[in-house]
């Protein structure tokens, strides 16, 4: 880890990431996502050969009941027992977020609603390349189940016996999932943009990836909506001489264990920062050297973690002035493995800075609301004269007629 003090230009590396693309891997994505809108399962077939080596028939993509069965018997019997305290708490946590439809309405006949409905299709794309992450099964199908989607599909790169982790297979069962199809990186996000013959269209994709994978999701968006441009996971640790150092320690390992991932330790403690880069100096991250818990806060602000760590003896002091974070984690025994598995919020969180103005996925990501306008003529005619100003100044005659008609 790097030690840079709070007035480093180096910092405006930190505040200003972003994903890394590249025109290679743009046009490689391009390409793919093209040959999949044009030939379909044809197309998905030959890029699981050529990017997970296997090779799979168009019946073969999408997994069996017998194939679900079977996973059952791979996994440990007691895993499905360990899941009923993590789906309790998401549960009861997701439904918090549900919204119901209103209405208003005057005496003059007017009358003004918001509708508010599941979108009809999701797919989600669960990652399995470097490890297979069972916890984003429940972190993503759960909030899309209490919001009533009706269909969700499910995607996940198979290994090289033409497999998905029985774990997976044994949640996303448990969840009612739908669908599930052996495909993955940028061919998997192309079919669910588009729809093959095999693998029909959804509405809106979710769920984290690789660079391929976030490019796809990126390309495609527009034809389908996506939760996020996401890039490699972050932490951001605020630690003060009342923290203990080997939770800190701990914890920016944890974090490093995500390929990729970016630790960063503010801290206003010398002997902390010293300790942490004495022990933790190949990892990649940065320990920042401030001068109190309020550039720590300004500090953090800037960079928009995807996960903050308050370990200080009052964290809910600082989180006052905390305005851009993914997700906040109080006190010496809140750490992001909790949010990650088991906590109750979806690990599915904005990166790069994007905190500033995405959230993290919830039941809300799953909803769409429609407006609803029934005017009377009495109501329409309380606005007439404040309309037709509008539409003259607009110069848009026909939309002054269209009120006009109604009075002639």
């Amino acid at each position: 880890m790097k030690l840079i003090l709070s007035t480093n230009k180096k910092l405006d590396k930190i505040y200003n990431r972003s994903v890394l693309r590249s025109k290679t891997i743009e046009e490689r994505v391009k390409k793919i996502i093209e040959d999949v809108r044009l030939f379909g399962d044809e197309a998905v077939i030959k890029y699981t050969r050529k990017f997970d080596g296997v090779r799979l028939s168009a019946y073969q993509l999408k997994v069996s009941e017998t194939e679900i069965s079977a996973a059952y018997h791979n996994i440990d019997p007691k895993f499905v027992s360990s899941l009923k305290q993590i789906f309790e708490n998401i549960n009861r946590y997701q439904r918090r977020f549900l919204i119901k439809s209103w209405r208003i309405k005057d005496n003059n006949g007017l009358i003004l609603s918001n509708n508010y409905q599941a979108i009809e299709s999701v797919g989600i794309y669960i990652p399995a390349g470097t490890a297979p992450l069972v916890s984003t099964v429940y972190m993503t199908v759960i909030p899309a189940k209490i919001a009533q989607v009706k269909r969700i599909v499910l995607v996940c790169p198979p290994d090289k016996n033409g497999n998905i982790n029985p774990h997976i297979l044994v949640v996303a069962d448990l969840l009612r999932v739908n669908e599930i199809y052996k495909v993955g990186g940028a061919q998997a996000i192309a079919s669910l943009a588009y729809g093959t013959k095999t693998i029909p269209k959804v509405d809106k994709i979710v769920g984290p990836g690789n660079i391929y994978v976030t490019e796809a999701k990126r390309q495609v968006f527009g034809i389908v909506d996506i939760d996020m441009i996401a890039g490699p996971t972050e932490l951001v640790i605020i630690a003060n001489r009342f923290s203990e150092p080997k939770f800190v320690i701990a914890d920016l390992k944890a974090q490093a264990e995500h390929t990729q991932g970016l630790s960063i330790l503010i801290t206003n403690s010398k002997t902390l920062a010293k300790q942490v880069k004495a022990e933790l100096n190949d990892l990649n991250g940065y320990i920042i050297l401030v001068k109190n818990l309020e550039e720590a806060i300004t500090i953090t602000n800037k960079i928009a973690p995807e996960h903050l760590e308050i370990m200080v003896k009052n964290p809910y002091r600082l989180i006052k002035g905390i305005k851009n974070a993914g997700a906040i984690f109080l006190g010496s025994y809140s750490p992001v493995a909790v949010g990650d598995y088991v906590a109750g919020p979806s690990h599915v969180l904005p990166t790069l800075g994007t905190a500033r103005f995405f959230s993290g996925l919830s039941v809300i990501d799953f909803l769409k609301h429609t407006h609803i306008v029934s005017f009377s003529k009495k109501a329409l005619e309380n606005v007439k004269e404040p309309l037709e100003k509008i539409a003259s100044i607009e110069g848009l005659n026909q939309h002054l007629n269209s009120v006009k008609v109604r009075f002639e």
